[in-house]
């Protein structure tokens, strides 16, 4: 995958968890298949809203649909999480690895003190 692709998929799963009914609509789906009217049960928002919702975390690839029948339920992407939590992770990674560093320095600087 191109570097600016790359950029445009974790732009829109970026913006996509930006909103808490979305957020939510993923940690649901994390516990298994919804439809759109079993996802709007929580909410004190119309089922149009929930479906809005839906399609802006479908364009961003966290979650997909399937069709089942009369059912049309959602599913969630984990392979998009993955690649977030690995893109995240790359720079949690490093932040680690400069704590370790400055703690090593500073633990030298006690040593020498003594």
């Amino acid at each position: 995958m191109a570097d600016d692709e790359l950029e445009e998929r974790l732009d829109r799963a970026f913006t996509a968890l930006g909103d808490p009914v979305r957020r939510a609509l993923v940690a649901r789906l994390s516990r298994g298949e919804a439809t759109v009217n079993e996802l709007a049960e929580p909410f004190a928002i119309t089922k149009q809203a929930v479906s809005r919702h839906i399609h802006v975390l479908e364009a961003a690839g966290l979650i997909t649909r399937s069709k089942d029948a009369q059912r049309r339920p959602c599913h969630l992407n984990a392979a998009a999480l993955e690649q977030l939590t690995g893109w995240i992770d790359t720079y949690r990674l490093e932040a680690e690895r400069r704590y370790r560093t400055l703690d090593a320095v500073l633990e030298t600087m006690k040593e020498q003190e003594k």
